[in-house]
């Protein structure tokens, strides 16, 4: 098969030949039509963001296919059917502390990169080896348009963080990080939100989600100065603010992901998902006093639990989150270093670029 590999940080990636991948007892291996490129893709491969790859490497995070060959242990699936495959790779031997890989892009801890020998390769290729349980049905609309289905590996994040913050109808959410890739999925995933705070400095942005989401979202251009910017948002909640979740990228300073956080109401819930600190500067302080004397919960996410999968593909089918707005932008495996270079000059809300592999 063909497949786009890292061969070192820094390096383009090469497209080439590699051997067929074969699946083992709990695996599958599916024929990838659509991958979605991270907007960050470049910053992964250049190793800027020092992510524990080991190149070799195809690398890829999610992708959607068709199935060409099930194990021995799948009961549902079969050779042909349309699915979506889950990056999130969970090891199988600790039930309360699962080791997390995610194939072909990332990991956590010693135990998730010895996962990652074994799930080592990604999405960006014509082939991809995947364990059973990360293999999700598609309905038949997905194959009429893989690329833009292809967006649930972002969706299917956003949506994790809602679930992990119980976010419930009627109540107001505040997004950090609103007028980018995963926080515009957010926005658009809080369905029966009384109100959505949407905070941003790209003015461009905020029109084009108060343009799609009306009066229920409530826009904040951003100063960048702390105590101001926290009054703003607050006052742009009209009411109390139950719900904060955090998808601001590396480049945020802890200080935008603080204002934020402390717009939450008493009693309320923060989930943070972003990225900030990765990269140095200064780590997210939350005055003690203040959680503790507001009861304030708050909560790490990375990446979603396994029924999230389901929740999703299930908003897709029926409706209920539409993907017809969302502008796509595909290209072939040859044009994969095309690919990514477009993906991170388009990165604002509901842009999206996917790798078809299969010409």
């Amino acid at each position: 098969m063909r497949a786009a590999v890292l061969t070192r940080f820094g390096a383009p990636l090469a497209v080439r030949e590699v051997p067929d991948p074969e699946a083992g007892g709990g695996e599958v291996v599916v024929e990838v039509l659509s991958a979605g490129v991270a907007p960050y893709a470049a910053e992964v491969f250049s190793g800027k963001r020092k992510y524990p790859l080991v190149p070799p490497v195809v690398p890829g995070v999610g992708a959607v296919g068709r199935i060409v060959h099930v194990g021995p242990d799948a009961t549902c699936l079969r050779v042909g059917d349309l699915v979506w495959c889950d990056s999130t790779v969970r090891s199988r031997d600790d039930a309360l502390t699962p080791d997390i890989t995610l194939q072909g892009w990332s990991s956590r801890g010693e135990g998730g990169a010895r996962l990652a020998e074994h799930m080592h390769d990604g999405a960006f290729a014509e082939l991809m080896r995947v364990p059973t349980e990360n293999v999700y049905p598609l309905p038949a609309a997905a194959g009429e348009d893989p690329a833009r289905w292809a967006a649930l590996t972002v969706h299917t994040i956003s949506y994790g963080g809602l679930l992990a913050g119980g976010f419930a109808a009627g109540e107001t959410l505040l997004v950090s990080g609103a007028t980018g890739n995963l926080g515009s999925s957010a926005v658009a995933l809080a369905m029966g939100a009384g109100r959505v705070v949407a905070p941003g400095r790209d003015k461009a942005a905020l029109g084009l989600l108060t343009d799609r989401f009306g009066p229920r979202l409530r826009p904040v251009p951003l100063t960048g100065d702390e105590a101001t910017d926290r009054a703003a948002m607050s006052a742009a909640a009209d009411g109390p603010i139950d719900m904060v979740i955090d998808l601001l990228p590396p480049s945020a300073p802890s200080s935008a992901a603080r204002a934020a956080a402390m717009t939450v109401r008493e009693f309320g819930r923060v989930v943070l998902m972003g990225g900030v600190g990765m990269l140095g500067g200064d780590d997210l302080a939350l005055p003690y006093p203040w959680i503790t004397r507001n009861s304030i919960t708050v909560r790490g996410q990375w990446m979603y639990p396994r029924t999230a999968n389901v929740g999703i593909i299930r908003l897709l089918a029926s409706g209920t989150l539409d993907l017809a707005p969302e502008r796509v932008r595909s290209f072939g495996l040859d044009a994969v270093n095309e690919a990514i270079t477009y993906a991170a000059a388009h990165g604002g809300p509901f842009d999206r670029t996917s790798l078809t592999p299969i010409s």
